[in-house]
């Protein structure tokens, strides 16, 4: 494999690492009802707010959200919407091995 081509999954893999926490999923998941008030996110997910902002910092570095100031509120939202795209596709594989895991079960029964 080439250099290039390494580096583009290495971006690849900063971007999915960046989703790849509870919190952030949760969050990815509220913003895709539309954008969103730091303090509703902070209610959505229930965790502190200090909490909540470094994972928003991480999804902002990784190009996963964009925030934008409204008086003293920040609003956030999805950069690229398609990333729910993505995790539904996560949730599809879920299922699938679940549905392997039962039919292991079943045979073992």
């Amino acid at each position: 494999m080439d250099k290039e081509k390494l580096k583009f999954y290495e971006l690849k893999a900063e971007v999915i690492q960046a989703a790849a926490h509870p919190i952030r999923l949760a969050v990815i998941e509220f913003l895709a009802e539309g954008e969103q008030c730091v303090c509703d996110i902070v209610t959505y997910v229930g965790a502190q707010r200090s909490n909540v902002s470094r994972h928003l910092a991480v999804m902002l570095r990784a190009g996963i959200l964009e925030c934008r100031k409204e008086g003293l509120k920040v609003i956030y939202s999805l950069k690229t919407p398609c990333i729910v795209e993505f995790l539904g596709c996560v949730e599809e594989v879920l299922k699938e091995r679940m549905k392997s895991q039962t039919a292991l079960l079943s045979r073992l029964a």
